[in-house]
């Protein structure tokens, strides 16, 4: 498989459609990575980007609960609670216990929980919205299809986000 020179796996050119779907959400899940990487615990805690409170930490923390809410609670009809109960409705708060080794081992953690859920799963399988999601959406369920498209989004915009946090913490820019 190829790389980029920062070293995270290049989706292949040619494959089938959920393994593009895959690879492209798991690229951008190593950029999350690697866009808070080689920060010490106050550049990860801090918002640079007035009147915004976000942060790459409380970022890990979001995705991590985004990850639960797809994966666990929508497609395989989980009752979980919250990863980060003490972080806010989604997961942006911090708390001074916990940082960035906690947060990434918590969202590696959903990630691989995802992965088990949806092994084998077809992409037309369908998972059952909140009755909130589901007003949002016009539909009570949604196909893993649509989840995986979902988060590909998901992570994308918050990856934007997170190249403006670091870009203005220490200047660095990039993929």
């Amino acid at each position: 498989m190829a790389t980029t020179p920062d070293g995270r796996t290049v989706p292949p050119p040619h494959a089938d459609e959920r393994t593009m779907l895959e690879g492209w959400l798991d690229f951008h899940r190593e950029t999350l990575v690697l866009k808070c990487s080689g920060l010490d615990d106050r550049g990860l805690r801090t918002a640079p980007l007035e009147p915004s409170q976000m942060t790459l930490l409380g970022l890990v923390q979001h995705l991590a609960e985004i990850e639960r809410n797809w994966f666990q609670r929508v497609f395989a009809g989980l009752d979980v609670p919250p990863v980060h109960a003490d972080a806010g409705r989604d997961g942006f708060g911090l708390v001074p216990e916990r940082g960035m080794d906690e947060a990434l081992a918590a969202w590696r953690a959903e990630v691989a929980r995802g992965r088990e859920l949806t092994a084998g799963a077809s992409l037309e399988a369908t998972g059952r919205l909140s009755e909130q999601e589901a007003a949002h959406l016009g539909s009570e369920d949604v196909s893993l299809r649509w989840i995986l498209v979902h988060l590909i989004e998901e992570y994308a915009r918050h990856n934007g986000h997170a190249d403006l946090l670091r870009e203005r913490l220490d200047g660095t820019t990039g993929p």
